[in-house]
């Protein structure tokens, strides 16, 4: 069986996204496509976009060949984590938390949606689907959550090995001179399994299949919020492939409409130039809220003239090698980045670029792990990274 093809859609909050991601689908689906919507927004909005109750915990058919997934994060929590939460209540409870506070308290940050993620990943292997589409978070919890498999990566390399030698081996004296129990091998297992998934749910996000459609509306603040986040989508290694604008006004005759309308266009075409060479779809300002099938597929066939929401070109993955003479070059593209918002640094075999407020992480390929950094610069939205053989630095 092949991967499924996977879309998500991410916006900042009450920009449409939920409604587009379901227009989308719904457009796949006609084709013959075997669709599924998974929401990875906690506020399930999909499931009201759709106007179905979708709490029944499996794929809900919806039309042909379309389903509907609300994730029950319970669960997966129970189901994933029992483990880890199982030791964490007994650390508290030597700590003398009530068992209810205790329960409460050992429900992780963000566990949801990452569980969420593991979630679409076992979707994307079992080939049950030609194309999933994934209603993310606003961009900040978005954001937040692809980078994780990243960074935990680091930590599992750099650092896990050295703890769990340590736990290991201190277990019982440590547990006996603290009063604290140490977690068990069950603990740490549980750890390198989320490190094993969170490594899979990457590759399956950034593989050649997938790709993230940024929604927004042709306003300032979110405008610059969808700026900042194509960047970072990159950053992280995330393929964009278009932007869709949502609620765009009709040209009226009435002077508010009219204002409205040349507004938005000013903005749509700066919105334009600024995303290019990546297609800007176009979304009209509906007289009312679509909900249902019959008014998503309306909807879509104005997104997509051709119908077709799998027809754009593929995105060009954001991180390349280059070959320039002698020197290895590491191409990483950072659409409407500018040199004072870019910090670069070398540490023994990995690269940290830093954006704005986020940083990457870069493990370096063997092939450069002998190399050194002789040059960097910054043009057109692509960073250029040169290295050389050490032997040959002066």
């Amino acid at each position: 069986m092949t991967d499924s093809r996977v879309l998500l859609f991410t916006g900042k909050g009450g920009v449409g996204k939920s409604t587009l991601c379901s227009a989308s689908a719904v457009a796949a689906a006609d084709l013959g496509l075997r669709t599924l919507v998974i929401s990875t927004d906690p506020a399930h909005s999909v499931a009201d976009v759709f106007g179905i109750d979708a709490s029944g915990g499996g794929p809900l058919p919806v039309s042909d060949h379309l389903d509907v997934l609300q994730l029950d994060s319970r669960m997966l929590l129970e189901r994933s984590w029992r483990s880890v939460q199982e030791y964490l209540l007994k650390v508290l409870d030597t700590a003398g938390i009530g068992n209810v506070a205790a329960e409460e308290l050992t429900v992780l940050p963000g566990a949801e949606e990452v569980l969420a993620l593991l979630e679409v990943r076992n979707y994307v292997r079992s080939g049950d689907y030609d194309l999933i589409a994934l209603d993310c978070a606003p961009t900040a919890e978005t954001l937040r959550l692809l980078s994780l498999p990243e960074a935990l990566d680091w930590y599992m390399r750099k650092i896990w090995p050295v703890e769990r030698k340590v736990v290991t081996a201190l277990r019982s004296p440590l547990t006996r001179t603290t009063g604290v129990p140490m977690p068990g091998s069950d603990v740490l297992d549980a750890v390198e399994r989320l490190h094993d998934d969170l490594a899979e749910v990457r590759s399956v996000l950034t593989a050649p299949g997938s790709a993230v459609r940024l929604v927004f509306t042709p306003d300032a603040v979110v405008l610059a919020e969808a700026r900042r986040t194509l960047t970072s989508l990159a950053l992280f290694g995330y393929r964009v492939d278009a932007g869709i604008a949502n609620r765009i006004f009709p040209a009226g005759a009435d002077e508010w409409r009219s204002g409205w309308a040349e507004a938005q266009a000013e903005r749509l075409q700066q919105a334009r130039q600024d995303i290019a060479p990546l297609p800007v779809l176009t979304a009209p300002y509906r007289s009312q809220e679509p909900v249902g099938v019959a008014e998503l597929r309306e909807l879509a066939s104005e997104v997509y003239p051709d119908q077709d929401p799998l027809g754009l070109p593929e995105a060009e993955p954001p991180l390349q090698l280059e070959r320039l003479g002698e020197q290895i070059v590491v191409v990483l593209r950072l659409p409407l980045a500018v040199k004072g918002d870019v910090d670069l640094a070398e540490r023994n075999t990995e690269l940290i670029v830093t954006v704005g407020g986020y940083r990457r992480v870069l493990a370096l390929p063997s092939a450069l792990q002998r190399h050194q950094v002789v040059g960097a610069g910054l043009a057109d939205g692509v960073l250029r990274v040169r290295f050389l053989p050490k032997d040959q630095v002066r």
